[in-house]
């Protein structure tokens, strides 16, 4: 049996691997070069890295509390807020874009931000929201299962001597849920960067590099595309890999 899931399992670490190393070894070296050279493509590449960041930050702050509730808690409706938090990852990309588009572009909510000044059409906002919408269930149930996790006999301790629910959930909790925490952050993180199709209905400019990639192998084809999409893979894997050192390096 372990020769056949072997086998099986080297099928599909095949199939996800061999179009990346396809990619990056049918660009020229020239092509890369000029590539990075882009100002347009460094530009995007930034903005795609940053506004995902932003995303994560924001969802940081207010998705910990809600997994926290749901995975310490019991209530009615529980089952069905479960559910609502990951229907962004199963409706299409291009639904969840009309839907933001038309929720924050008119009515109440777009006259109140109206009202401040704040425009999601085409803005860096905008980029913003589409990202976390699509992306934010994998932060918050990652951080779900990692609370789950933590006897809460520790808590009760914490509690028994003296310290208040606030303290307990920064000293103990937090702590034992990092890794879970970390690993949701970089899931959304990832998730952000690759995100198309709510971004493009949302703000098609300022282009993030997965919008641009498709710009210009629409107007220009592949040999304008791929470099682009190479580029954007290789700077990925090299923080991720980077990231996900650091924090196996703290845990241990």
């Amino acid at each position: 049996m372990k020769k056949i899931f072997i086998a099986l399992s080297f099928v599909i670490v095949a199939f996800l691997i061999i179009p990346l190393i396809k990619l990056l070894l049918s660009i020229h070296f020239i092509s890369y070069i000029s590539t990075i050279k882009d100002k347009e493509v460094i530009g995007s590449i930034v903005l795609t890295m940053k506004v995902s960041l932003f995303a994560v930050i924001f969802v940081l702050f207010t998705g910990l509390p809600l997994a926290y509730l749901i995975a310490r808690y019991e209530f009615k409706g529980k089952s069905l807020l479960e559910s609502i938090i990951d229907i962004p990852i199963m409706v299409p990309h291009t639904a969840a874009g009309i839907a933001l588009l038309i929720t924050f572009n008119n009515g109440f909510i777009g006259n109140f931000f109206s009202k401040l000044n704040i425009s999601f059409i085409d803005t860096t906002q905008g980029i913003m929201i589409a990202m976390m919408f699509i992306s934010a269930p994998y932060l918050i149930n990652s951080a779900k299962e990692g609370f789950k996790n933590i006897d809460p006999k520790l808590e009760n301790i914490s509690r028994s001597l003296g310290a208040n629910s606030f303290y307990t959930f920064l000293r103990i909790v937090l702590p034992n849920a990092k890794k879970d925490i970390i690993n949701g952050m970089l899931m959304m993180w990832a998730r952000g960067l690759g995100e198309f199709g709510a971004v493009v209905i949302l703000a098609y400019h300022p282009m993030v590099a997965p919008v641009l990639i498709y710009d210009r192998f629409v107007n220009f084809g592949l040999n304008y595309s791929a470099p682009v999409a190479a580029i954007m893979i290789i700077v990925s894997v090299i923080i991720f890999i980077f990231v996900r050192f650091l924090n196996n390096k703290f845990q241990n």
